[in-house]
């Protein structure tokens, strides 16, 4: 009978890694939410008005899915986080790539500081496929093989 309550015990003990990954995915949700009303840019256009408010919208909805899926540790999240962070690799050298710093000039209204630009672009290219990593290890922390959140 013990036997059985340690083994519930651990299971109900959430690692460390997931607390950290449920917290980094809570303050990205946070930070795209301050945006909302903002220009967005998404592969290559920045979008102004409704149409940035919609892109807003769905990435801090799949944000808040994140979170929550890794909060309950869904093994479906595992999948979703590793998309999503491709998608956030290809979306960010789409819009290195198409969107000129005379457009960003326009839309922020000063100059803008090219190496610089591509710095911290090519740092959060490197920064999220270094978590896609850490994501990808912890594969065995997500137990939970439920379809649903709730």
């Amino acid at each position: 009978m013990e036997d059985s309550d340690i083994h519930d015990e651990q299971e109900l003990r959430r690692p460390l890694a997931m607390i950290l990954l449920g917290g980094l995915y809570l303050f990205f949700f946070l930070l795209t939410v301050s945006t909302y009303g903002h220009p967005a840019p998404f592969f290559g256009t920045i979008y102004h008005g409704t149409a940035a408010g919609v892109l807003v919208f769905l990435d801090s909805l799949l944000c808040l899915y994140l979170f929550l899926g890794l909060m309950k540790r869904q093994s479906l999240t595992w999948y979703l986080l590793l998309g999503y962070n491709a998608f956030e690799v290809v979306n960010t050298l789409t819009n290195m790539l198409l969107i000129t710093p005379a457009e960003l000039e326009k839309i922020v209204g000063e100059k803008v500081d090219t190496s610089g630009l591509v710095t911290s672009n090519i740092s959060v290219i490197v920064a999220i496929i270094l978590l896609s990593g850490f994501i990808f290890r912890q594969r065995a922390s997500f137990t939970n093989r439920s379809k649903y959140l709730f």
